[in-house]
C-alpha cells in the first residue's frame, strides 16, 4: 500500500499536518520515516487465514470516551476531601470494561511496537584492546584505593574506558568525523547559518519549554528553606571545592559522589556559591535531561506522539517536579533509568551491541548517583530473561546474552571507583540500604513477608491514593499523580495487559513489571514501613508510569482523530486534547506552587530569615565570632544559619550552660533566641542588663524569634568591674 507523503494512513491529513497547516508550516515530505511514525490504524491481516479480521469501529468511539470519563471520575473521588473508595473502584471497573471492549473491537488501538530488526548478529571483538582490557581493569581498580579521586587513577580510568570502547564498539558511520570536519572548514570559508525547523520540531520545543517553565518557575522560592540534609550536602560540596575529592562521602551515613561534583560545577559556572539555589540548579537540569530520554523511550515503545505525550505529562507533573526542586539526589534515579531503559529495549529489538554498551554506561554511572538505583541491575536481568523467554530464534537469545554481558562489563567499568570503595568499606557502603531492609536500627515491627506485601500494595496504589507522609518532597497523603495522569495510567496499564495477553509482546510485560521493581527501594523499607511509599525512593518508577499514561493518551486521541471526517471534528479532537492537558497542567501547578509551597513553608524552619538577621549584624560591624543561635531541641539546624549568612562552615550553636563563656568578649554580641524560650531570654537579660531584644515575626505560627543584641560597652564595663 502506498501512502501519499502528506496524508495519514487512511488517506486523510494527519494530526501533525493539520496543526502545521494552521500554523502555516509545511513539513518536507521525507518520507518513509515520517510515514512509519504515523498512526497505523488499518486492520492487519490475521496470521491464520481462517480467522476473520475484526471489523474496525466506524462510528463515534463511545467505549473509548466512556472509558476515559469513568477513569477520570473514579480518580476524582480519590482526591483528598472527596474520597469515596467504593464509588471510585466501581468507576475504575467500568472504565476497564469499556476499555477492554474498545480494544477488542479495535475502536481503541495502541500505538504499535516497532518491528524487530533482523540484522546479522556480531560477536566479534578486537583482540589487541581486549588483551589490555583485563590488566587495565585490575590496575585501575587497585589505583582507586583510599577513597579519593586523583590525577593518576582518573587517567587510568579514562584509559580503561577508551580500551573498553576500542574492544567492543562498532563504528556505524566511519565517515561522520571527516564529514563534520569538511562542514566546519566550509563554514569558515563561507560563514552562513541556515536554520530549518519543521512543525514537529517546533511542537517538540514548545512542549519542552513548557516543562522548563514548570521546573524553573519560582525556583528560588519553592521550596524556600533548607533542611538538615541540605546542610550535609553543602558541607560535602564545600569539601570538594577545597580539594577533597572523595569517591564516597561518608557524612550522614554515606552518599554517592555524582551530585557533589555536579553542584561544584554549577557553582563554578554560575557563581551561585554554597547555597540552596546551587543544589536546585543541578537537580533541575538533570530532571530536564531526563525528559529527553523519556521522549526517546516513548518513541521506541510506540511512536513520536507517545514520546511527546510522555515528555509533556512528566514535564508538568508535580511528582518529578518536587523531587527536582528539593535539591537532593532524588532526581538522579529517573535520570539514569530513562536512558538505560531506552538503550536496553532498543538494543534487544535491534540486536545492536552499541545500544547494550550505552545501557551499561547508564547503569554504571547511575550506580554512583542515588542509592535506590542499586535495584536497577535486577531490572536489567528481568528484561533479558523476558526477551529470551519470548524470543523465537535461538540466535536472538544468544545475542541477548551477549548484550547482557556487555551491559555488565561496561557497568563495571563505569562503576569501578565506587566498586573499589565498596570492596574496602562494605559496611559503610551498605549501611543506608540495610538500615531500612534489616534490623540494624530497630527490630522489624512484624513478620517480614506481611510487611513486604503491605508495602507492595501501598506502593502500587501510590499513583492513585497516597504518596506517603514526607512533607519535604510531597504533598502528603494525596495521590502521586494528578487526576488526568492517574486515569491515563490506569487505562494504559489495562491496555498493555490486554495487548500482552493477545500478542505476547515482551516489552508490554516488561513495562508493567518495571513499575513495582523500580519501587522496591521503597517497598523494602521493612524496618520502617511508615516510610513507604515515598516519592524519592520510587522516583525511577515515574519513567514507565508516564510512558504507560502517554500510550493511553495517544491511543485515545488517535481513536477520535481517525474517525473525525470533517475539519470541525478534527478541531474538536485537538481542542479535547488541549483541554485534557490544560486540566492536568492546572492541577499540577496548584499542587507545586500552592499546596506544596505552603505545606513546606509551614513545616520547615525559617533558617533563611535567621541567617539574614545574622548577616545584617555582621555587615553592620558585628563579628561572625560573636553571633550565636541558642540551642533548643528540635529547632533550627544551626549549620543552615551559617550557610544562609554566607559562612558555610560556621556553626552558630551555643547552649545555655555556655553563656558565661561569652562575657570575656568585649565586642558587640548577637544571640538568636526562639520566641517561646523565655528561660534563656531571662538568663541573657540577667547576664547582660544593657542588652535588648528585637522580635522577628514570621507568618507561620511557632517560627518567631528574638535577636538579643549586646552593645560592646556592656563587656567593657563588665571587665572594669
Amino acid at each position: 500500500m502506498t501512502i501519499p507523503p502528506d496524508e495519514g494512513p487512511l488517506g486523510e491529513p494527519s494530526l501533525l499536518d493539520y496543526l502545521e497547516e494552521k500554523l502555516k508550516f509545511r513539513k518536507t515530505p521525507n518520507s518513509a520515516q515520517d510515514i512509519d511514525e504515523l498512526r497505523q490504524d488499518e486492520p492487519q491481516e490475521p496470521e491464520n487465514p481462517e480467522e476473520k479480521p475484526i471489523r474496525r469501529w466506524k462510528g463515534i468511539p463511545w467505549s473509548s470516551i466512556l472509558a476515559l470519563i469513568f477513569a477520570i471520575v473514579g480518580q476524582r473521588f480519590l482526591e483528598p476531601g472527596l474520597r469515596s473508595v467504593g464509588f471510585a473502584v466501581i468507576c475504575f471497573a467500568i472504565a476497564a470494561g469499556f476499555l477492554v471492549r474498545a480494544l477488542l473491537i479495535r475502536e481503541w488501538q495502541i500505538a504499535p511496537l516497532k518491528e524487530a530488526e533482523t540484522q546479522p548478529h556480531d560477536f566479534s571483538v578486537r583482540r589487541v584492546p581486549l588483551l589490555f582490557l583485563l590488566p587495565m581493569l585490575v590496575i585501575a581498580f587497585l589505583a582507586f584505593s583510599g577513597n579519593l579521586f586523583s590525577s593518576l587513577n582518573i587517567t587510568l580510568w579514562v584509559v580503561l574506558i577508551a580500551t573498553s570502547f576500542a574492544a567492543f564498539w562498532i563504528p556505524r558511520h566511519p565517515q561522520a568525523l571527516s564529514s563534520l570536519w569538511s562542514k566546519v572548514r566550509e563554514f569558515f570559508r563561507n560563514p552562513a547559518i541556515r536554520i530549518h525547523i519543521s512543525g514537529w520540531e517546533l511542537l517538540l520545543l514548545a512542549v519542552f519549554l513548557l516543562a522548563v517553565f514548570f521546573r524553573t518557575s519560582q525556583l528560588n522560592a519553592v521550596p524556600g528553606q533548607m533542611i538538615s540534609d541540605h546542610a550535609e550536602k553543602l558541607l560535602d560540596i564545600n569539601d570538594v571545592l577545597n580539594g577533597q575529592t572523595s569517591i564516597f562521602f561518608t557524612r550522614n551515613t554515606g552518599r554517592e559522589a555524582f551530585q557533589f561534583y555536579l553542584t561544584a560545577l554549577v557553582i563554578k559556572l554560575f557563581g551561585t556559591g554554597i547555597s540552596f539555589l546551587s543544589l536546585k540548579i543541578g537537580t533541575v537540569l538533570m530532571g530536564l535531561v531526563t525528559l529527553i530520554y523519556v521522549y526517546r523511550l516513548g518513541k521506541e515503545l510506540g511512536n513520536r506522539w507517545v514520546g511527546l505525550f510522555a515528555m509533556l505529562l512528566m514535564g508538568i507533573a508535580y511528582w518529578p517536579n518536587v523531587i527536582s526542586r528539593i535539591g537532593l539526589r532524588f532526581t538522579l534515579y529517573p535520570l539514569f533509568v530513562a536512558p538505560l531503559l531506552f538503550y536496553l529495549i532498543r538494543g534487544l529489538r535491534r540486536m545492536d551491541r552499541n545500544d547494550f554498551i550505552l545501557a551499561g554506561v547508564a547503569l554504571g554511572i547511575g550506580l554512583q548517583g542515588y542509592s535506590p538505583y542499586r535495584i536497577v541491575p535486577i531490572l536489567v536481568g528481568i528484561a533479558v530473561i523476558l526477551f529470551i523467554i519470548h524470543a523465537r530464534r535461538s540466535s536472538d537469545r544468544k545475542m541477548a546474552l551477549w548484550g547482557f554481558a556487555l551491559v555488565a562489563l561496561f557497568a563495571l567499568v563505569f562503576f569501578l571507583p565506587l566498586g573499589r570503595y565498596w570492596s574496602q568499606n562494605p559496611q559503610m557502603f551498605e549501611l543506608r540500604a540495610f538500615s531500612r531492609l534489616g534490623s540494624i536500627e530497630r527490630p522489624l515491627p512484624g513478620p517480614a513477608g506481611l510487611i513486604f506485601l503491605s508495602n507492595l500494595w501501598n506502593a502500587m496504589i501510590m499513583p492513585f491514593w497516597s504518596d506517603g507522609n514526607v512533607w519535604a518532597h510531597s504533598v502528603t497523603g494525596r495521590p502521586a499523580l494528578d487526576v488526568i495522569s492517574a486515569a491515563l495510567y490506569l487505562l494504559g496499564f489495562v491496555a498493555l495487559l490486554v495487548r500482552y495477553i493477545k500478542q505476547r509482546t515482551w516489552q508490554d510485560l516488561f513495562m508493567l513489571i518495571s513499575v513495582p521493581v523500580l519501587m522496591l527501594p521503597s517497598i523494602l523499607s521493612l524496618a520502617f514501613p511508615e516510610e513507604n511509599p515515598a516519592l524519592n525512593r520510587t522516583a525511577g518508577a515515574a519513567v514507565p508510569i508516564f510512558i504507560i499514561a502517554a500510550i493511553a493518551l495517544e491511543g485515545m486521541l488517535s481513536s477520535l482523530w481517525i474517525r473525525a471526517r470533517q475539519r470541525a471534528g478534527k478541531a474538536a479532537v485537538v481542542a479535547a486534547g488541549v483541554m485534557i492537558i490544560a486540566f492536568s497542567a492546572s492541577q499540577n501547578y496548584d499542587l507545586v506552587f500552592n499546596q506544596y509551597a505552603t505545606q513546606y513553608a509551614a513545616a520547615s524552619w525559617n533558617t533563611g530569615q535567621i541567617g539574614a538577621v545574622v548577616k545584617d549584624y555582621i555587615d553592620s560591624g558585628g563579628s561572625v565570632d560573636t553571633a550565636w543561635v541558642v540551642g533548643v531541641p528540635y529547632w533550627v539546624d544551626t549549620r543552615l544559619v551559617g550557610i544562609n549568612s554566607g559562612y558555610p562552615t560556621k556553626d552558630y550553636a551555643i547552649w545555655p550552660d555556655q553563656f558565661g563563656l561569652t562575657t570575656a568578649e568585649t565586642r558587640s554580641k548577637l544571640f538568636i533566641v526562639k520566641a517561646d524560650d523565655i528561660a534563656d531570654m531571662d538568663a541573657l537579660k540577667l547576664l547582660y542588663p544593657t542588652g535588648f531584644g528585637t522580635l522577628y515575626t514570621n507568618e507561620y505560627q511557632g517560627k518567631d524569634f528574638y535577636g538579643f543584641y549586646v552593645p560592646p560597652v556592656e563587656n567593657v564595663q563588665a571587665n572594669s568591674n
